[in-house]
């Protein structure tokens, strides 16, 4: 036998992984990796596709379970930087030194991760229970684990409120993946099987566009939903408002509402595709938040407004006088009304003809399309509402038939409808009036709801590792946001309000533990639940 060489195999990571990661920390989005590799091999890995960066630590949790009467103990290693050049092209290998602890600046204010093996993560589940959560809070890199060991880790993160997402493409994975909120296959094999989601390419560079649908997906639900729920109310707005004066709106009125309008426009506003980038502001997770409920209320009060101003200006008009079929307003003048006109006629028992409720089906018929546009906003999670083009030419035309039939009538269109004869200059005011609507509508959405309340109030949800702003932006934009944003978190009382999420009440808790993480070298033994002990070796 001769020996003719080695053969050195490489697995390389994956050209899209290195792009994919880094889009996932720009948009805030945590990242574990978890593995069967050896532990150094692992953190090697980490580091070259940014999960770990260069001048962050990599905190070693060694385990061992009891042994000789000793008990069970946990010993951390820190890790150098990665390899860097030094003379003759010579590079310096991972090695685990006590020395890379620099003790004038504290770990708080550092950088660090915990990597974790399976044989330690086991033992510190079993002996370090108080320690698991800690760990996880800022563990990346878990290698060895066993399949179980993966479904007990999604647990783990489930527990402090993480939303969990998981990608695997083998059989070992099925466990996590079931588990996880979000589950997604890299192969067609076993894993598909387990998984909610299969990527038909095998790589992770699904995972972004998962998301950036699933939040279109989630604000889509909810603008429908906001759209439904102030189609009733304005609806609601305009019954009430008739039926103070005995009247109602008319069948084929409901009828062209409900098919000409809101059953379009329901449809073509939620066919707005995601949007291009994925950004680290998230949709809000529940119907019963700050945000959507601001929209709505605000949204009604401008309705309302708008209804009952048009309602009570119409009844101040000269040719105004309750409606006969004799009364013609749009020929005659407001000398020539007698008084003896201002009966109801009786061949109209449900007094559905009148000025107040063509005026009120008129702006009715524009607040829904208003709401609507305003509802449909696209960027951060959504394409704009241009690009819908669906919806666009079913806003287009319904605005024309609506203008048309109300400044240019038609008799047939109004017999079908319902509605009666007002003079021109009421119609152009009514004109004014919608135009108004809109602008106010768009306005409040936009001011109150995009600039005060989620730029300034509510931003708490947005996690620890959201990205830091660099100390150069201290413009005076910057200040004047930092200062607004202090004066409306007390007046909405979320200044001093504790996080809403168990793994940001941890990592606050762990910001004031002047203990953690434990020093180099250190090694923490098992003990009593309500105290650790921690010696240098």
């Amino acid at each position: 036998m001769e020996f003719l060489g080695l053969i050195i195999m490489q697995n390389k990571i994956k050209q899209e992984t290195a792009g994919v990661l880094c889009e996932l920390r720009q948009a805030n989005i945590r990242t574990l990796m978890v593995t069967g590799d050896n532990m150094l091999t692992a953190i090697s890995v980490a580091r070259d596709c940014g999960m770990v960066r260069a001048h962050e630590k990599v905190i070693i949790a060694d385990a061992v379970p009891p042994k000789d009467f000793q008990s069970a103990s946990i010993t951390w290693h820190y890790t150098e930087n990665p390899a860097q050049t030094v003379k003759d092209n010579q590079t310096v290998e991972i090695n685990l030194e006590e020395g890379m602890y620099d003790k004038q600046q504290t770990l708080q204010e550092q950088s660090y991760h915990f990597a974790v093996s399976g044989r330690a993560f086991a033992v510190i589940t079993e002996y370090f229970p108080h320690l698991v959560q800690k760990l996880v809070l800022r563990a990346t890199v878990f290698a060895r684990m066993a399949p179980d060991q993966k479904t007990q880790l999604v647990e783990v993160l489930q527990s402090i409120d993480y939303t969990v997402g998981m990608c695997g493409d083998g059989a070992n994975d099925c466990g996590a993946l079931k588990r996880a909120h979000s589950g997604i296959s890299l192969s067609e094999l076993e894993a598909s099987v387990a998984s909610p989601f299969t990527s038909s390419t095998s790589n992770i560079s699904c995972v972004p566009n998962l998301i950036r649908e699933g939040r279109a997906a989630l604000i889509t639900s909810f603008c429908v939903f906001k759209f439904m729920a102030l189609y009733s109310i304005i609806q609601y707005l305009s019954v009430t408002l008739l039926y103070s004066i005995l009247s109602n709106l008319g069948d084929f009125q409901f009828l062209f509402i409900d098919i000409a309008i809101i059953l379009i426009i329901a449809f073509t506003m939620s066919l707005n595709p995601a949007w291009k980038d994925l950004v680290w502001r998230r949709p809000p997770s529940s119907l019963i938040s700050g945000p959507l409920l601001c929209s709505v209320l605000t949204q009604i009060l401008t309705c309302l407004v708008f209804q009952v101003l048009a309602f009570l200006l119409v009844r101040q008009q000269s040719w105004y006088e309750i409606w006969t079929p004799q009364s013609d307003a749009c020929n005659v003048s407001s000398s020539s009304l007698s008084h003896s006109q201002n009966t109801t006629s009786p061949h109209d028992h449900k007094n559905i003809r009148n000025y107040e409720n063509t005026t009120l089906f008129y702006v009715s018929s524009f607040q829904y399309l208003a709401v609507a546009i305003v509802f449909s906003k696209g960027k951060p999670f959504r394409q704009p509402i241009y690009k819908n083009w669906p919806f666009m030419l079913s806003c287009i035309g319904l605005y024309t038939f609506l203008l048309l039939i109300m400044l240019y009538p038609i008799p047939a269109i109004d017999s079908f409808l319902e509605i009666v004869c007002v003079p021109h200059n009421w119609r152009i005011t009514l004109v004014v009036i919608v135009i108004v609507n809109a602008a106010v509508s768009f306005m409040l959405e936009i001011l109150i709801l995009d600039i005060i309340l989620w730029r300034l109030v509510f931003r708490g949800n947005q996690g620890v590792n959201r990205p830091t702003e660099p100390s150069s932006a201290a413009t005076p934009q910057v200040a004047n946001d930092h200062w607004g944003s202090s004066f409306l978190s007390w007046l909405f009382c979320q200044r001093n309000k504790a996080p809403s999420v168990r793994y940001m009440h941890l990592a606050l808790e762990l910001q004031d533990d002047s203990d953690w993480p434990p020093r180099p070298s250190t090694v923490t033994y098992a003990s009593d639940p309500q105290s650790h002990i921690s010696a240098p070796l």
